[in-house]
């Protein structure tokens, strides 16, 4: 098995990132000793310019970086996704990429079983969720280049990302959030080529005047600036008026008390916003 880590380890980059990420094993799954002994140490301690101690926030959303919960929690919630993958391995309808508003369509983590919502939508789709709650754009960059899509080939791909890491862009300022939405959808891109990438914005949460809510649409017009559906292998989805009334303030039934994830009611309404983008994909 170690052979096999380092064989993977020695592949190239899935892309040229802003900064070269610190880890000892920058890709493939398993994991070496290095590696693992890397990612154990807090988040923080790993970022984009600490090998130099340069403070870099501005390219922390978009440099690979393992999350962290405490311990091996977050890396062995991961593993779970990866062995799942591999189980699945092979042509699939729909990919699903993001953090607990994707893993919240209904994930292996949990009860296994997709929600009502996307059922309803896509009942014959064969569909894979990688999302892990709590997870920024950075973490998932990581999760994409060591093991979280090897031997996946989907038709289509819906990629949700960036909430996360408005906790943080009182440092990173908002365009490199966008940065880091973009890099996941360019290791996307390059991993699968021939597949159909629906880029959802971040959904608004909390309420106006709220800097977390100020910041997402901040982000949100940022990502517009970089054009992504200038791709013709991309689409990008705006549910900001889905789920705000006229006034600003969320839509209350379409979120759970929390004002951050989706109630059902919300699961059906971006349900039904993807369904003209993903269907043509998933007919073919």
């Amino acid at each position: 098995m170690r052979v096999a880590a380092l064989l993977l380890a020695s592949r190239l980059l899935a892309l040229e990132y802003a900064h070269k990420p610190a880890d000892p094993q920058p890709t493939g799954w398993p994991l070496s000793a290095e590696e693992t002994a890397f990612i154990a140490k807090p988040e923080y301690e790993r970022r984009p310019g600490r090998e130099i101690n340069q403070h870099l926030p501005q390219l922390w959303p978009v440099v690979p970086s393992a999350g962290t919960w405490g311990g091996t929690s977050w890396v062995d919630t991961h593993a779970k996704l990866v062995a799942y993958v591999q189980k699945n391995a092979g042509p699939c309808d729909a990919l699903l990429v993001g953090d607990s508003i994707t893993q919240q369509w209904g994930s292996p983590l949990d009860k296994g079983v997709l929600n009502a919502a996307w059922l309803k939508a896509f009942p014959n789709a064969k569909t894979i969720n990688i999302g892990i709650g709590g997870d920024k754009a950075q973490n998932v960059l990581w999760r994409l280049d060591h093991g979280g899509v090897d031997g996946l080939k989907p038709r289509a791909i819906v990629l949700m990302i960036g909430n996360n890491n408005m906790f943080f862009t009182p440092e990173t300022g908002v365009a490199a959030a966008a940065q880091g939405v973009k890099a996941c959808l360019a290791n996307l891109r390059e991993k699968f080529p021939d597949a159909q990438v629906v880029v959802a914005k971040i959904l608004p949460c909390h309420a106006p005047k709220i800097r977390f809510y100020e910041d997402i649409a901040l982000t949100n017009a940022e990502i517009d600036k970089l054009k992504l559906d200038a791709d013709p292998k991309v689409k990008v989805l705006d549910l900001t008026k889905d789920f705000l009334n006229a006034d600003g303030t969320i839509k209350a039934t379409l979120f759970t008390p929390d004002n951050i994830h989706l109630s059902l009611a919300g699961y059906e309404v971006y349900a039904s916003r993807l369904a003209p983008l993903l269907n043509p994909a998933l007919r073919r």
